[in-house]
């Protein structure tokens, strides 16, 4: 299985992100995740994730953890070390968050 490293440069580039933002269905945002170093790696694979499914919903979630590689065990072995992983696994089969990206 590749590692979160391997798979990063597969994804789509964000050099014209700055942030990425994520709203439940009431319109609330629920997470705010920059382009800084540290969570550019999440921005980058939550970009990817919305390209690809419109939202972030149970499938994209699924996707998403698989992608995250390593990082997911070690989420599920330490809750709240990760939140960016928490989120998707958060997400239940009838949940969905839509995504706004702040560009530069």
């Amino acid at each position: 299985m590749p590692a979160f490293a391997d798979i990063l440069p597969t994804l789509p580039a964000i050099d014209h992100i700055t942030a990425l933002s994520l709203h439940n269905a009431a319109g609330e945002q629920v997470a705010l995740i920059e382009a800084k170093p540290g969570s550019s790696g999440s921005v980058r694979l939550y970009h990817a994730l919305w390209l690809q499914h419109g939202c972030i919903n149970h499938a994209a979630a699924q996707q998403g953890l698989a992608l995250y590689a390593e990082h997911t065990a070690d989420a599920l072995a330490f809750p709240g070390k990760h939140p960016n992983i928490d989120r998707l696994l958060a997400i239940g089969p009838d949940d969905a968050l839509s995504v706004q990206l702040t560009l530069a």
